[in-house]
């Protein structure tokens, strides 16, 4: 299975296991993943959830294959990938990422919406969407400079270079760096001391943290959306795609 999902002591771990594509993310595993959190919302015996990748590598991002063959001609809303944004921008238990390796595209963008995020000192995260032709995703362009100020995120989304773990701690978008051995205990241990809090002050915490901001963050979602269904069709992006496909660099600067 290309996602793992166990549940234990409280605890749901949504693990991407396809280390052969680097964890890359196909529409049956977004669908996977939206329905593992939307079974959690209802589940009382889950009181919070976990991600997790593999020791090299949390995710690729989008299995730009499949993205294409999946994304052609659909709108956002009916894709897979929406409803994983849906049901993780939505949800009311809390939610714990451990990173480690690289996290690239809604590997980043999808740290945004967790509330706790723990890294391994080999992380690397990335938000190349300048680069395939493409804008930000998943709220990305309103909450990364939210949490780490304007020109930061400017720096990042603009170029759509690499950044360390420990970068990303001290512009706040990481909670802690621990090294890759100890990260996945330290992350589980964090959600067992969560599962002994009353789970009801836990979503009223959360609830209350995030007030005023569920439409704002779906309004944005939508709204990236159109600009990112827009430009995947235009001249740019068919040139950055034909460039990873063919292990060249694109050449952009034909386009206005």
């Amino acid at each position: 299975m290309d996602i793992l999902t166990s549940k234990q002591n409280g605890i749901l771990v949504i693990e991407f296991n396809r280390p052969e594509k680097k964890n890359s993310i196909t529409a049956a595993m977004y669908q996977m993943i939206a329905d593992a959190l939307k079974d959690a919302q209802s589940d009382v015996a889950v009181r919070v959830i976990l991600f997790s990748g593999k020791p090299e590598i949390f995710t690729a991002g989008n299995d730009l294959e499949d993205f294409m063959n999946s994304s052609s001609h659909v709108e956002l809303a009916d894709r897979p990938v929406a409803q994983f944004m849906l049901q993780l921008s939505q949800a009311t238990k809390p939610v714990i990422a451990a990173v480690a390796g690289a996290a690239i595209g809604i590997g980043t963008t999808m740290l945004l919406h967790c509330d706790l995020v723990y890294a391994a000192d080999n992380a690397k995260f990335s938000m190349p969407f300048a680069k395939l032709g493409l804008c930000p995703e998943f709220a990305s362009s309103m909450l990364l400079p939210q949490i780490v100020g304007y020109q930061r995120a400017a720096e990042r989304l603009f170029f759509g270079e690499s950044f360390s773990a420990h970068e990303a701690f001290e512009m706040g978008l990481v909670n802690k760096v621990l090294p890759p051995d100890e990260l996945l205990t330290f992350a589980k241990a964090q959600a067992t001391k969560l599962v002994s809090l009353p789970a009801s002050s836990l979503r009223t915490i959360k609830s209350l943290m995030k007030s005023g901001q569920t439409d704002i963050i779906m309004a944005k979602i939508w709204e990236e959306g159109k600009h990112f269904g827009a430009m995947l069709l235009a001249p740019e992006a068919k040139e950055a795609f034909n460039a990873f496909f063919q292990k060249r660099k694109p050449d952009f600067t034909k386009f206005s």
